[in-house]
């Protein structure tokens, strides 16, 4: 691996699928603009509405989200993560979805969103998500590439598991993406410090792409796609509106403070 721009990028997706793409592709445009080799695109980028019209037009978004991710990392040559959309599974319900393209348009690594979102929020907000989907059942592996390193995929609500960040790193991950739809009221107080420990634990690059701003009736996201290097240290912040965050994936930074702090070597428990 050699370094290279990295970018995480900041939506603020609608109940509106074609909307939603075509500002996708906007942001992914200003990320190659600005040098990204690997972009990164939040939760629920190319549709964030209500549960049951996400079911309903669930084959569609899942189509047309697989299409626009091949064609878009093909036309700017970059590796491009699709960071979740709902594909449909059994029982009527959907998987919500991480893929990983290249820039050939070919799918790298694929993630089914295991830890589902059922919380009820003091702000008034009850999320169900396991209502309409339908949960992976593996622990995501690991994809390994001579220009990027070894990148492991995770989405969102995962962030508060360090378990399946630790199952990544002990398959030798560098770089951690954590696309998400942080609720506003949960990532005022948690989302940075999430992202942050999951890099210092692991003494990874984490990547995290993520919605801003209000979607539909009472629903915000909080915003703050950050990459993150893997002392803790944050590169890059895109603040509370759409854009994008660009930073330097840096495998001599990645070395060194792996040799100052040795931690993944001194693991007791697995």
């Amino acid at each position: 691996m050699k370094s290279y721009l990295a970018a995480a990028i900041q939506m603020t997706s609608k109940p509106d699928l074609d909307h939603n793409l075509g500002e996708a592709e906007d942001l992914i445009q200003l990320a190659v603009n600005q040098g990204a080799k690997l972009v990164t695109l939040p939760e629920n980028f190319s549709f964030l509405g209500e549960e049951a019209a996400k079911l309903a037009q669930a084959s569609v978004i899942a189509q047309k989200s697989e299409k626009f991710l091949k064609t878009m990392a093909q036309r700017f040559q970059i590796t491009l993560l699709g960071g979740g959309f709902p594909v449909p599974g059994g029982e009527n319900k959907v998987f919500n979805t991480a893929l990983l393209i290249s820039p050939e348009g070919q799918e790298l690594a694929r993630y089914h969103k295991v830890h589902l979102f059922d919380v009820n929020l003091p702000d008034g907000n009850t999320y169900k998500e396991s209502s309409t989907v339908q949960a992976g059942h593996t622990l995501p592996q690991i994809f390994a590439s001579p220009e990027l390193g070894k990148i492991g995929l995770s989405v969102c609500y995962d962030v508060r598991f360090p378990e399946l960040y630790r199952s990544l790193s002990k398959q030798g991950a560098e770089i951690l993406c954590i696309p998400a739809a942080f609720t506003a009221y949960t990532g005022k107080d948690h989302w940075q410090t999430l992202i942050q420990a999951r890099a210092i634990e692991n003494t990874c690059y984490v990547i995290a792409p993520a919605q801003t701003g209000n979607h539909y009736g009472m629903r915000y996201s909080h915003g703050h796609a950050m990459i993150v290097d893997p002392w803790g240290t944050v590169l890059n912040d895109a603040g509370v509106h759409p854009g994008v965050a660009i930073a330097e994936i840096n495998p001599n930074r990645l070395a060194q403070v792996r040799r100052q702090m040795p931690s993944l070597e001194h693991r007791v428990f697995g």
